[in-house]
């Protein structure tokens, strides 16, 4: 009896052994399959025509930017705010000759590329318009409204104008006369610090420069103070920079680099050509490829640097946009969006040229096509 007991009770334990591993390769055979969908074929095909929106000529779909519950309109002579069904809600007149636009979480500026003015609008009007002395060459706006613009410089390599969400200068700009021409501007999360990258091409080689400013209020006056300044060894051209996971990070065509607690250090992931880099809630997005015209590809990398997704996208990146934590992405004739830890949530295919991307409230995606604004819920 108990040689029969004790088999039995193998057998249970090998059954159970069994029924764990079952278990086990079924929840891991989920999780393969989540990260692995942008290989595979989409989810469903959507006719953009049939969905809710309007229409419009390639030309004037090419003028629509996805903003709050609608698309602003970009034109040389006038800003328009329109509903998805394509009402105007707002607009107002400007002169640009090269208009260009930058979004944070609830404003839009809108620049004259090359030109001395810019315009600072949300979903309900403009805020307010500002005329410069010297050129914009480019500018960033944070999620709390304060904005950054890259000026030229007569006597230096450039400047840095910074504005409070009221449109008010703070108190002192920014001018570059060693470090070089400021090439791109950011923002951290609660806008006291600002991120400038500049590159020095004075000497026999490139020699890229990253610049950390505070903002800081007195008497509600805000003033920019030099917190830091981190010269790179390698002769770098870094061109964009991003604020995610409570750090910032600084990129070139391939490398990467994170400034925090006052020093630099080099990202411990790399990637022959890296394309786009955008934060999503606390993940970098980085889209790289093996090199010139080889396939894209999706990195998500959490703020220990740890690769959390990494997948084949396509051939050609249209656009993405982002929202909290999700972003969706257009990448050939597909419209993905990813939650921040690189689920696919939606895997669509479409039957026209995708031209941006956005979101409105919680589950619908704008898409601007060259037929039009359309939307979907996903």
């Amino acid at each position: 009896m108990d040689e029969g007991k004790s088999i039995r009770n193998k057998l249970l334990i090998a059954m159970a052994i069994f029924f764990i591993l079952v278990i086990a390769s079924s929840v891991l055979l989920y999780f393969v399959s989540r990260k692995q969908s942008s290989l595979e074929g989409a989810d469903s095909s959507v006719r953009l025509s049939a969905q809710s929106g309007f229409q419009c000529e390639f030309a004037e779909a090419q003028k629509f930017y996805p903003f709050g519950d609608g698309v602003l309109k970009v034109t040389n002579d006038r800003i328009a705010y329109l509903t998805l069904s394509g009402n105007e809600a707002y607009s107002f007149g400007v002169s640009y000759t090269n208009p260009f636009c930058v979004f944070g979480k609830d404003r839009a500026l809108v620049g004259d590329l090359d030109g001395y003015a810019f315009s600072v609008c949300d979903k309900e009007g403009l805020i307010y318009s500002k005329s410069t002395s010297d050129k914009v060459k480019g500018a960033s706006v944070s999620s709390d409204g304060f904005v950054s613009v890259i000026l030229d410089c007569e006597d230096a390599y450039g400047q840095i104008l910074i504005a409070d969400p009221d449109g008010n200068y703070v108190s002192n700009k920014w001018v570059s006369r060693d470090s070089g021409y400021p090439v791109t501007v950011r923002f951290n999360d609660d806008s006291s610090e600002l991120l400038i990258v500049t590159l020095n091409t004075n000497g026999a080689v490139i020699k890229p420069y990253i610049k950390l400013l505070s903002i800081q209020k007195d008497d509600n006056k805000y003033s920019a103070v030099d917190r830091a300044v981190y010269p790179i060894e390698k002769d770098d051209i870094l061109s964009s920079a991003v604020y995610c996971g409570g750090r910032f990070l600084v990129f070139g065509s391939d490398s990467a680099y994170v400034a925090s607690d006052e020093k630099i250090s080099s990202l411990s992931v790399s990637y022959p050509s890296i394309n786009y880099v955008f934060g999503v809630s606390d993940k970098l997005f980085l889209i790289y490829s093996e090199g010139v015209g080889q396939v894209n590809k999706l990195a998500v990398i959490d703020s220990e640097n740890n690769i959390v997704y990494d997948s084949v996208l396509g051939t050609t990146v249209n656009a993405f946009n982002t929202d909290k934590d999700k972003c969706v992405l257009s990448v050939d004739r597909r419209v993905f969006v990813f939650s921040s830890n690189g689920d696919v949530l939606s895997d669509i295919s479409v039957d026209e040229d995708v031209l941006r991307v956005g979101f409105v409230g919680s589950d619908k995606v704008i898409v601007v096509s060259t037929s039009g604004v359309h939307t979907y819920t996903y």
